[in-house]
């Protein structure tokens, strides 16, 4: 059974939480270069019995910088909170991005937070790990204050594949490349949107084929075009095969990201329900077709792709 992990939405934690071990970073995706991390801090729990806890930032700060950024996230805040929830931690520390902590001093943060409110006494941080005002702060800084205040930082060479770097941007890289299973692989589980089913303008019902649509929000955009798909309709629900577009419906001159999900032998009304669409296999890219009856040829050949995934 999972144990239910303290949330804060600041630095003001529980006296029991103090003096523990803190990982500090955005965990976008949470991929297997994570969960070496958090295997660390499992052996240092054992051999020190300090807790763990997790101190991570909404929205993520790279977002906040550049307003531009829209589609981004490989996971939704409450889908990484799911995930922390299974990796065993005893706290999550989520603190506002904002303003007034951007703008926040270096050894303010250590001397402040890191040492007086949360006593913290081991801190797992990346080599490019940066904080502070104008990102002033750096992994040299923290160890620099490692004697005075007690503290030691645990600073893991990172988890290589192929002589490549397991990170959030790889596996973001994979996904826009419609690399979907080398980004599954690194992800070690099925890449998933979660969204609000809403109504569209019902193309896919006028051909035959009707669709349950998400707005993606802030997700990254994985290539866009055709993939094969499992959905679950409530959290503890079984998957039902599926084949979704995820893109801009071109031969409709769609202009938004919409991510729209065929459910095979399923009945019954979607909207407004959740949905959680787990992605299986890339099957095609997102063309603009002649006319309607030639996207309806192609989407008879995807079909028959997308049912022969196991």
């Amino acid at each position: 059974m999972v144990k239910k992990i303290n949330f804060y939405n600041n630095f003001n934690i529980k006296s029991h939480h103090k003096g523990s071990i803190i990982l500090i970073g955005n965990f976008d995706g949470l991929h297997l270069g994570h969960r070496k991390l958090f295997n660390l801090a499992k052996k240092y729990k054992k051999k020190f019995s300090h807790k763990i806890g997790v101190m991570t930032f909404e929205p993520m700060p790279k977002m906040y910088f550049k307003k531009d950024i829209k589609n981004f996230r490989i996971s939704s805040k409450k889908q990484k909170m799911r995930l922390l929830n299974k990796f065993n931690v005893d706290f999550v520390i989520t603190k506002k991005f904002n303003k007034a902590f951007s703008k926040t001093k270096s050894t303010h943060f250590i001397k402040k937070i890191l040492v007086k409110k949360l006593n913290a006494k081991f801190i797992f941080v990346s080599n490019n790990f940066r904080f502070g005002n104008n990102r002033e702060g750096d992994v040299y800084q923290l160890i620099k204050f490692e004697n005075k205040f007690h503290y030691k930082i645990v600073n893991p060479k990172p988890l290589l594949i192929k002589k490549k770097v397991i990170s959030s941007s790889l596996i973001r890289n994979y996904l826009q490349k419609g690399k979907l299973d080398k980004a599954n692989k690194l992800l070690n589980r099925k890449w998933s949107i979660e969204g609000k089913v809403q109504k569209g303008r019902q193309l896919g019902k006028k051909i035959g084929f009707p669709t349950a649509n998400i707005d993606i929000k802030d997700y990254i955009l994985a290539c866009p075009g055709v993939y094969a798909v499992k959905a679950k309709v409530k959290k503890n629900s079984k998957l039902i095969k599926g084949i979704a577009n995820l893109g801009y419906r071109p031969t409709f001159n769609g202009t938004k990201i919409l991510l729209e999900v065929h459910l095979f032998n399923f009945s019954g009304n979607l909207y407004n329900k959740y949905l959680t669409v787990e992605f299986f296999k890339f099957i095609r890219k997102e063309k603009k077709f002649k006319n309607v009856e030639q996207l309806k040829k192609q989407i008879k050949v995807d079909l028959s792709k997308a049912k022969k995934i196991k």
